[in-house]
């Protein structure tokens, strides 16, 4: 019959025997067939491939075995051979009856006098006498060596302690051992059936195909490994967060900007420039330019704000339909900031201290993305109306690094600006959106932040860990904050961040963020690592 042939055999590297046919030919005259012993001298894996392709023809049946067994490590086997540091220490001694302590190591070799003497001590062979050594024993037993030489014919060893302890001195170790227990299957033969490749147009036309014995598919076989890119874990669960603030209508912010001025950095936030986040111990601090110009129009970004809100789900319209906004005027922004900070304003007593200009226009690593909520904020000023906003982007901190801190990390972030808007709508939507992470157990702690007044904390039960550990901070925008910019004394905003690297850490098994984040991460682990699924737990 054309297009036809027996299952491909597995060979020996000597390339003279079959295993296939040596097991079909075996199990004819003993069942079961242990391959530990029946095949001894025969590779493991290739006993399992032949096992495979015989098993997908239901020619034998198998069962899979795991054992531990005790190999001697290369001195193990050394001391086999020539007996235990201690019977040699004891034997130079028996023979000359006193030697010096010092000649010992010409005598027996250095390692073998520095773990030897204290053990021959130790079972009372030998004993000091002065500055030598003199026999206790006319005749010992070296037990170690016995025992290695039992643990080498044998391969294992009944006394736990005893193994501990040769496990300890390195003369032992434990080795997995896989073996199969071989039986013959529903359709045993003692000869391979040939088995059709092909389906031809001769067979249809003369109905051959109808009792031929096709070969079949192994499912079970994986396929050539792809040399194709990855996505690196970060992105994947990134792309979950996006996901789901998208449905939600949310619009994504341009954060493509990684340097910024201390005024969108920290005054426009009502971060006093005496506080402990504008140190150099906590910021990145930028010498050259050495300031930054006063907040003025930025055209890129303005064009990249809008060619997102025209992408986006907006749940109160696009941009395209919003009334026509009046122009922002950046010089009585820069003047309300100031006089906020310094004197007071807008019903706030303010921190009354000299504020001063070179200050906020120092030019810094951005500390958070809340930098850039600010300035999209200050845009919905010139038609304030209900809006979403989120960002996810890279922030950088002057944190030592270590297993859970990283100089730069990831923010996610996300603004809600309504009419109305009340503390307990924030614990509310804040539990909907930590659910769609499979975070269904919350509990809120006050806190206080520069910029959010009240503000609190995010705890979820990690049942992984067995406890609460904080996944966020919240709270609701001051009016410092937004009045100066020019948004009326009834529009609210929520704003809550959270971080990217932890839930990823969590997700994933990852205890070092270093290993997640950086040079040293294994590019391994981001290939063999399927798409993120946010489930529940």
């Amino acid at each position: 019959m054309p297009g036809t042939q027996g299952a491909v055999p597995v060979r020996l590297k000597d390339g003279n025997r079959d295993i296939t046919q040596l097991i079909l030919d075996s199990l004819d005259e003993k069942e079961p067939l242990q391959s530990s012993q029946d095949f001894a001298d025969i590779p493991q894996n290739e006993i399992k491939a032949a096992l495979d392709r015989l098993a997908s023809r239901s020619m034998v049946a198998y069962d899979t075995k795991d054992s531990e067994q005790i190999l001697l490590t290369g001195e193990g086997e050394m001391l086999c051979d020539e007996g235990s540091h201690e019977y040699k220490v004891w034997n130079v001694v028996h023979k000359r009856g006193r030697v010096p302590i010092k000649e010992l190591p010409k005598e027996v070799g250095a390692e073998a006098a520095k773990i030897g003497q204290g053990t021959a001590f130790k079972n009372k062979w030998i004993r000091k006498d002065g500055d030598a050594l003199i026999p206790l024993r006319e005749d010992v037993e070296d037990s170690t060596a016995q025992m290695l030489r039992q643990i080498q014919d044998t391969k294992s060893l009944a006394d736990a302690k005893m193994l501990k302890e040769l496990m300890k001195r390195q003369l032992v170790k434990t080795s997995k051992v896989i073996s199969y227990s071989i039986r013959k299957g529903s359709k045993y033969a003692k000869e391979m059936p040939v088995e059709v490749t092909d389906l031809t147009a001769d067979m249809l036309a003369s109905g051959d195909w109808k009792t031929a014995n096709f070969k079949p598919y192994n499912f079970k076989t994986l396929g050539a490994a792809q040399n194709a890119g990855a996505l690196h874990p970060l992105n994947k669960v990134r792309s979950e967060f996006r996901t789901i603030f998208f449905n939600q209508g949310f619009v994504e912010m341009p954060t493509s900007r990684y340097v910024d001025s201390g005024f969108w950095n920290f005054d426009s936030l009502f971060v006093p420039q005496q506080h402990p986040a504008r140190d150099m111990q906590d910021t990145f601090f930028i010498s050259d330019p050495p300031r930054a110009d006063r907040p003025r129009p930025d055209d890129a970004a303005e064009a990249a704000m809008e060619e997102m809100e025209k992408g986006a789900n907006m749940l109160f319209g696009t941009a395209e339909q919003q009334k026509e906004r009046k122009p922002r005027d950046y010089e009585q922004y820069w003047n309300n900031i100031k006089e906020v900070h310094q004197n007071g304003a807008f019903g706030s007593i303010g921190y009354r201290y000299p504020w001063s200009e070179d200050e906020c226009l120092r030019l810094v690593l951005r500390t958070h993305t809340t930098a850039v909520s600010t300035w999209v904020l200050h845009r919905l000023a010139e038609d304030p109306r209900p809006a979403r906003y989120f960002s996810i982007d890279r922030v950088f901190r002057n944190e030592t690094v270590d297993a859970t801190h990283l100089a730069e990390f990831h923010q996610v972030e996300g603004v809600i600006a309504d009419f109305g808007l009340t503390l307990g709508g924030l614990m509310r939507f804040l539990e909907d959106f930590f659910a769609k992470l499979g975070i269904t157990n919350l509990r809120f702690k006050p806190a206080y932040n520069p910029y959010t007044e009240p503000s609190m904390e995010i705890f979820g039960y990690h049942t992984g860990l067995g406890k609460w550990v904080e996944i966020g901070n919240s709270g609701m925008f001051r009016p410092e904050m937004l009045e100066p910019m020019g948004l009326p004394k009834d529009l609210r905003v929520y704003g809550f961040g959270l971080s990217l690297e932890r839930p990823t850490m969590i997700k994933y098994g990852v205890s070092n963020i270093r290993e997640l984040l950086g040079h040293k991460v294994d590019l391994n682990f981001i290939e063999s690592n399927a798409a993120v699924r946010l489930d529940k737990n």
